[in-house]
């Protein structure tokens, strides 16, 4: 058995490379052989949001507070509140974040393939967001 407690490991700003705006990364848990999923509540000030990208093996949302943003390329913005849970099959280009005027926090789970959970690719622009 592993208890990870609470406040045990350091936030993280968001990369630029991979965010628009502020965010913090907080991890939640990471795989332990052979298990492929981890977890990190991510926290989204208004306005914020990732890059596009896709997951491998896909990537599941737990919305835990504030109203958010989320799109599937070609598709239109969904608005999600706390208590949504949000499932993005794998290699479907998307991203999420914080609506324009409110905050947002999700729980974000994926699972590595080959080492690998995440491609990240263009940032989300200003008019894409705006929707």
């Amino acid at each position: 058995m592993e208890i990870v407690r609470n406040g045990s490991q350091p936030s993280a700003v968001g990369p630029a490379e991979w965010f628009t705006g502020q965010t913090r990364i907080d991890p939640l848990f990471n795989p332990h052989d052979p298990a492929r999923a981890a977890a990190a509540t991510v926290t989204f000030e208004p306005g914020a949001r990732t890059a596009w990208h896709t997951h491998p093996l896909g990537q599941t949302l737990i919305v835990t507070s504030g109203v958010g943003r989320v799109q599937v390329w070609g598709e239109a913005i969904e608005e999600i509140r706390p208590g949504d849970v949000v499932w993005f099959p794998p290699g479907v280009k998307h991203w999420h974040g914080a609506a324009p005027d409110k905050a947002m926090t999700h729980i974000a789970i994926q699972e590595s393939l080959a080492g690998k959970v995440v491609d990240w690719m263009e940032h989300v622009t200003d008019d894409q967001y705006q929707g």
